[in-house]
Formats: structure tokens, sequence, C-alpha cells
């Protein structure tokens, strides 16, 4: 299994703050390095649903680098296990731009009850 979190951090562009999911410790927009693609950055927080990174169709993970989420984001399939023990996130893309697959991206697979805690944080923040 893989370990959920989320950071945030201060945009360079839009002078505000953002939300980066992390991948056992590393910022999701770290791992898109290794694939020569570090044009995404975190989202903020008004970009997010209400209750983001939740189980249902393609959900928006990173926005562009340029702060604007609709840009150029990077979308997941999150999804629960066939358990629902487990939330796995899986084929990444950005459908913008060059419609570019990130096939080799994933699946990581977290446990329910350490995703939600961490999204938990997330929402105390207002």
């Amino acid at each position: 299994m893989n370990e959920f979190g989320l950071v945030i951090e201060p945009h360079d562009v839009m002078h505000e703050n953002v939300v980066v999911p992390l991948i056992d410790g590393v910022p999701l927009t770290e791992w898109l390095e290794l694939y020569d693609d570090p044009s995404f950055s975190g989202v903020r927080k008004d970009d997010l649903d209400a209750k983001p990174f939740q189980p249902g169709k393609a959900q928006l993970v990173l926005g562009c680098d340029c702060g604007v989420a609709s840009c150029g984001p990077l979308v997941a399939r999150i999804r629960a296990g066939k358990d629902k023990k487990a939330i796995i996130w899986d084929e990444f893309r950005r459908p913008h731009r060059n419609g570019r697959v990130y096939d080799e991206l994933g699946p990581f697979t977290f446990d329910r009850e350490q995703y939600e805690a961490a999204l938990g944080k997330l929402l105390e923040l207002g």
C-alpha cells in the first residue's frame, strides 16, 4: 500500500497557497518530473470540490504550473477498491493541451482510513 498525504505550499505565480497530494511522502508534482513533465503545480483550495479527491469520475489532482487549474490540469481516476477498504488512483492524464496519458504512473493504492484521515485534516483548514 502507498501512503497518502497532502501538503499546503505557496505557489510562485499565484502568490497564494495550493494543495499538493503526497504519495509515499513525495509530492505528486515530483512524480511527474520523473516523466519529464514539470508543468504542474498544486491546486488552489478554491479550485477543489467541496469534498476533494473523492472516488468517482476523473478528479482534478494537480493544476497547471501557471496557477489556473483549468489551463492544463492533471486528472486521475479515483475509485474505491473492491473491498471498499482501499482507495485507488490510476488512469492519470492531462485532458487539455497535448492530451498526454501517463500510463506508467500508478496505480497507487491507499488504505481508506489513512486516506480519509489525511483528507479530514485538509477539510479542517476550511
